[in-house]
């Protein structure tokens, strides 16, 4: 603000407050797959199985990594392309798509030799394989640490390739009821009089 608006009874905030934007809360789990699933019910019936299928795919992956998102770190560029594929990227390319009449989009070239129905299908590819990729990576990620954990428990407890039991050859079981030599075999259950 002015110092000319304060002399004359302005308002009293500072020019910084005035600037200050509140940021919206990022999207929860529920929101991000509520999204996707909106998508997925407006191409149904009303757009080609070739698109149907490709937003399918873009669906079951953003639902297998929603709830996963929080493994990327907060500010992951990751994280936020399945926050935006899911949100934006998705539903304003069906969107785009849907509001063109049907025999328009599906068969007027209108872009380097492709019709609106390929550039959507294209466009739905991209998203698809962008997403794949980062939920692999999440996996791969997750695969390394249990591979990690189990170098650790073979560090601490041994291999177990090498764990026995007694009276047990290695990597075998005793058999259900029977004991190793040098123990005992549990009490028999009581019996009611």
């Amino acid at each position: 603000m002015s110092w000319w608006r304060r002399l004359f009874g302005g308002s009293t905030h500072t020019e910084e407050e005035e600037r200050q934007v509140s940021i919206p809360a990022p999207p929860t789990t529920e929101q991000i797959v509520t999204s996707v699933d909106a998508v997925l019910a407006r191409t149904s019936g009303r757009a080609p199985a070739a698109v149907t299928a490709r937003v399918q795919r873009v669906a079951e992956t953003v639902h297998e990594m929603a709830p996963r998102l929080d493994r990327l770190g907060a500010g992951s560029q990751q994280a936020h392309t399945v926050v935006a594929t899911a949100t934006s990227y998705l539903p304003e390319a069906v969107d785009a798509y849907l509001r063109l009449p049907r025999d328009f989009a599906d068969r007027r070239v209108v872009d380097r030799g492709k019709t609106s129905l390929m550039i959507l299908c294209d466009q739905l590819d991209l998203l698809g394989a962008t997403i794949d990729k980062i939920s692999d990576a999440v996996s791969r990620a997750d695969a390394v640490a249990l591979v990690a954990h189990g170098r650790f428990l073979e560090e601490k407890f041994g291999t177990s390739s090498g764990l026995t039991l007694p009276g047990t050859a290695p990597g075998s079981l005793p058999a259900p009821g029977s004991t190793a030599p040098g123990t005992t075999s549990a009490p028999p259950p009581l019996e009611a009089p």
